[in-house]
């Protein structure tokens, strides 16, 4: 079963690599969609795939890589939009 989020990340998430990281485990757990910067600071992402990946994904995301620091972390159900891959923006 294919489900998809909408996740917003706050803390010490942009100039650190979470995008980077954050498309890193897109690939190895299967899971498709995009993050980005946004202007207040945090990182925005949308990301689909299988109910079991995205569980893994989503528990990566919360810790994020090591010199970053999650402090608040939201999430939202939404309709899968069919993306191919895991990009950048």
């Amino acid at each position: 079963m294919e489900k998809a989020y909408q996740i917003q990340v706050f803390g010490r998430v942009q100039g650190v690599g979470f995008r980077y990281f954050t498309q890193r485990k897109a690939q190895e757990t299967d899971v498709k969609g995009f993050a980005k910067n946004m202007p207040d600071g945090s990182v925005f992402i949308e990301a689909e795939g299988k109910v079991q990946d995205l569980e893994v994904f989503i528990q990566w995301i919360k810790k994020g890589p090591s010199w970053a620091m999650v402090t608040q972390f939201n999430i939202t159900e939404l309709p899968p939009a069919g993306y191919e891959n895991f990009s950048i923006h």
